[in-house]
């Protein structure tokens, strides 16, 4: 029989956040909450998950805003509220795929990826997944065949992460083609940089 009473035990949650604690800073741990926080929330408990104080999880948060990485939106009683940036979240998805894709693979992604999106439209006969839930649920209720008594929510879903997935490409695409121009701009101006003195 053991000899341990229940507060002895271990709580595994508190240790790993103390372990978490101490190999980071707190900016560091508001910057990983807000990253995964999608709806708008008081600073007290993102501060609360970040392990930290409200006027510090403040502070960071309005850095994080700052930078664009957070949004801030007034909550109840004037409170400020904050969520992940949408843009960030598009650059952050955009540079992953850059990671793993040239810009020849994105061309063609985007083209068989408009072509899904051109059947499905063509199939279910209207032009967007969320006419296709109110589709779907119009049949429900009325309960009757019909050409479309196939649909479910899983087909709704798919076509939603297809038509996702086609904006994080052309986002991805969009953002090769800039740096491309960027990299060529800047060295036109390095190779016209020594004439610079002509006009000093």
């Amino acid at each position: 029989m053991s000899d341990y009473t229940p507060d002895e035990f271990v709580n595994v949650d508190e240790t790993a956040g103390n372990g978490w604690k101490a190999e980071t800073t707190p900016y560091e741990r508001v910057r990983h909450v807000i990253a995964q926080t999608y709806t708008s929330i008081p600073a007290a408990d993102i501060a609360e998950d970040a392990l930290t104080s409200p006027k510090t999880a403040r502070k960071h948060l309005k850095a994080l805003a700052d930078e664009g990485f957070a949004v801030t939106s007034a909550g109840e009683h004037g409170r400020m509220t904050y969520r992940r940036s949408p843009e960030s979240l598009v650059v952050e998805q955009a540079v992953d795929i850059l990671e793993h894709a040239s810009t020849d693979e994105l061309v063609t992604r985007i083209g068989e990826m408009r072509d899904q999106l051109n059947n499905y439209r063509a199939k279910y006969g209207v032009n967007s997944p969320e006419e296709l839930a109110v589709e779907r649920t119009n049949q429900m209720f009325a309960e009757s065949e019909s050409d479309h008594q196939n649909i479910d929510s899983e087909t709704v879903q798919e076509w939603q992460m297809l038509r996702r997935n086609l904006a994080f490409t052309n986002a991805a695409l969009s953002i090769a083609n800039a740096e491309r121009f960027v990299d060529d701009d800047l060295h036109s101006m390095e190779t016209f940089s020594p004439n610079l003195s002509l006009f000093e």
